[in-house]
């Protein structure tokens, strides 16, 4: 039996459909829109619209943009010799967070996983060896700690080595099978300085 009428119930369908978001924190979400000024509601709508038609990859990393740079790549005080690959963007944010980190970055976009049938093809590697065919000092991969991070890294090394560049992953200090945006700053910095040569 349906308690609210139909456009309420597509609004609390519609939001529990957003990863994180259940069937209680979807209905309090739409209540709490339908009680918003009118020119609020229509403020987040546009704001979503202009996000998923204006936000793309950026041409060098592949973290995601509204530009054809990002702002790291197109920064001239960062060290574009050092290049940190990550999973996804969110890992980025969580690295740059840390304030600490001034070189440029990779986003694979996901990991190898065998299982979900996700392989190397499925990610942005193609375009991380191409980018490694210019002026590159290090790559630290930067891939999460559980079992798919860690086939991603090896392969990664693995591709990377007999180019010469050096090759280093980052240290201990982030636990095994936690995702990098979950985990706090001091733990990720410990993690970036205690990197070690594969």
């Amino acid at each position: 039996m349906d308690y609210y009428s139909s456009q309420i119930s597509n609004l609390i369908e519609k939001l529990s459909g957003l990863p994180g978001i259940g069937p209680k924190s979807a209905q309090r979400l739409a209540f709490h829109m339908i009680n918003m000024p009118k020119d609020q509601v229509e403020s987040i709508a546009h704001a979503m619209i202009d996000a998923r038609n204006n936000v793309r990859y950026c041409k060098e990393c592949y973290t995601l943009t509204d530009n054809e740079k990002c702002p790291i790549c197109s920064n001239s005080e960062r060290d574009h010799q050092t290049i940190m690959v990550v999973e996804t963007t969110r890992d980025l944010a969580a690295y740059e967070k840390t304030g600490k980190y001034d070189g440029v970055y990779h986003v694979l976009h996901g990991a190898i996983s065998p299982m979900l049938g996700i392989g190397p093809g499925d990610i942005k590697l193609k375009e991380l060896i191409e980018r490694l065919q210019g002026d590159v000092d290090e790559v630290i991969i930067a891939t999460n700690s559980s079992l798919e991070g860690e086939t991603t890294a090896m392969y990664i090394s693995k591709l990377v080595k007999p180019t010469g560049i050096k090759v280093s992953r980052i240290a201990s200090g982030v636990p095994v099978g936690g995702d990098l945006e979950y985990i706090d700053e001091v733990t990720l910095l410990r993690a970036l300085e205690g990197r070690t040569e594969l």
